[in-house]
């Protein structure tokens, strides 16, 4: 026994310092200095609450209760529970294992045998055992270790596809809010056109009936009235769906959407500060698919662990008799211990294939880690240039229409001084209502390119909004910055209580 107790002390000074397979380190990504589209008015607000400067209180309500209700949200927060367990599990295997039995039997032997059965022995026999036993495998090589290590980067993975989820809540339902109230202004352009072209036919129906103009000027005007009353049952489906889509992200039943601020007095949120390279700390798309490089990193070892011997240790005692009365007698003690070593000497190729598994599915997670970055870069960039462009688009567009509403006033006047027909009026009107349109859709997108730029650059926003969706689940896991998942980091507010 003293031999087996030097072994085995021996054996886990060995081990305590034998990690297989390869250390983490984050792979070199070439980070821009700067973005392309210049930011001159950029404030530092990527950490606070950015939808609030659109000063509509409806759309803040309609955001917190997305956060509260959302099924996804409540889904990602069980995914990060779900890949804590597996950490819970995976640790378990560092410990001994300790368990117990009990067992009673009654038996009667063949008297038949061709073995001379021994009058002497009591026939039938009971048999009455109560063991403790434990085992205990010796993570040696740290195969262990490295499945641990595994684990806890897929819990850190899940929450940040948690903050991922937050994120595109929030973008999501401000941009298709958004997109309602361009609908509801485009329907208040069609309606408001449909009433002065209204006004026009019944004018000129009395002109006509009167002889004062042809039945082609009337026939003019009616065919104006119907483009615009054609689009008005248009734009009311598309409100229709456009509310059911948000009554979905709000995890609501379709219904109406109550209103707040019109199109034109929503105030589109300041450009957020950031620099290229803080971009890697604040998007989650980043942060998981580095997670995720950390777990493929970690498994590569504890494949490469099986090339070397495990060694397990056990160890039982009890009271076995077989009168239940003397169950517990000194006698009726007994105990065992001893120590198990299995190791391969020839598997076919198996061991090869899982390491170079691993170490292929190591390499396809760094290509996506710097593809993730590459296309957060370009996300940016994109939603800077959208929003730029947009805004000069609305100029020209803004411009556009105080043309064409002065050349339809001029032509209106020109056609009742009888001095040209009115086919210059109805080409006014043409070109006028559409470009109205379309300086509302314009108008709606340039809010959307301003949301989608919090959306790229991700920021402190994210950490807030997730803490409040986790909600009543929170669990000290739940938290990708908790400290018994990743020590270097800090407490996130919200997800390190309990239940």
């Amino acid at each position: 026994m003293r031999a087996l107790c030097v072994v085995t002390a021996a054996l886990l000074l060995i081990g305590g310092c034998s990690v297989t397979g390869p250390e983490y380190s984050r792979p070199e990504v070439p980070t821009p200095s700067s973005w392309r589209t210049p930011t001159p008015l950029a404030v530092n607000a990527a950490d606070t609450a950015w939808w609030r400067q659109f000063g509509d209180p409806v759309l803040d309500a309609l955001i917190e209760e997305a956060l509260v209700r959302n099924p996804n949200v409540q889904i990602a927060v069980a995914n990060v529970q779900a890949a804590a367990a597996v950490v819970t599990q995976t640790r378990a295997g560092l410990y001994p294992q300790v368990g117990y039995q009990a067992n009673a039997a009654r038996q009667r032997f063949s008297e038949r045998n061709a073995t001379p059965f021994n009058s002497a022995i009591p026939n039938p026999q009971n048999a009455y055992n109560a063991l403790l036993g434990a085992s205990w495998e010796l993570d040696l090589w740290g195969r262990i270790k490295r499945l641990s290590e595994a684990a806890r980067a897929q819990v850190l993975a899940s929450d940040e596809a948690r903050r991922g989820v937050a994120l595109t809540l929030v973008t999501s339902v401000a941009n298709t809010y958004i997109q309602l109230r361009v609908l509801d202004e485009q329907l208040a352009i069609a309606q408001r056109s449909l009433a002065t072209y209204a006004e026009a036919v019944r004018l000129f129906e009395l002109q006509f009936k009167y002889g004062q103009i042809s039945q082609l000027t009337v026939e003019q005007a009616r065919s104006q009235y119907e483009a615009a009353a054609q689009a008005i049952p248009q734009i009311q489906r598309e409100i229709a769906l456009t509310e059911q889509a948000l009554c979905l992200l709000l995890g609501r039943n379709p219904g109406p959407i109550e209103r707040g601020l019109t199109l034109t007095q929503l105030r589109a949120p300041a450009v957020p500060a950031g620099l290229a390279s803080e971009l890697l700390k604040r998007r989650p798309d980043i942060a998981q698919a580095e997670q995720q490089l950390i777990a493929a990193n970690a498994r590569i070892g504890a494949a490469r662990a099986q090339y070397y011997p495990s060694i397990s240790l056990t160890a039982g005692l009890g009271f076995a008799s077989g009168d239940l009365s003397n169950l517990l007698a000194a006698t009726a003690r007994t105990w065992s211990f001893g120590a198990g070593l299995v190791g391969p000497i020839f598997t076919g190729g198996l061991i090869d294939g899982q390491v170079a598994q691993a170490e292929a599915q190591q390499r396809a997670a760094e290509f996506n880690y710097r593809s993730v970055v590459q296309t957060a870069f370009a996300d940016v960039e994109n939603a800077l240039v959208s929003r730029e462009k947009y805004l000069e688009q609305l100029q020209a567009e803004k411009r556009r229409i105080d043309s064409l509403t002065q050349t339809l006033r001029l032509s209106t006047l020109r056609y009742n001084g009888g001095v040209t027909d009115y086919l210059a009026v109805l080409n006014a009107q043409q070109q006028l209502f559409p470009a109205e349109l379309t300086y509302a859709q314009d108008l709606g997108q340039s809010l959307v390119a301003a949301v989608n730029v919090y959306k790229s650059m991700g920021g402190g926003w994210v950490d807030q909004v997730a803490a409040r969706s986790c909600g009543d689940a929170c669990v000290p896991e739940c938290s990708a910055a908790n400290p018994t998942l990743n020590p270097t980091s800090k407490p996130t507010a919200g997800c390190s209580g309990t239940r």
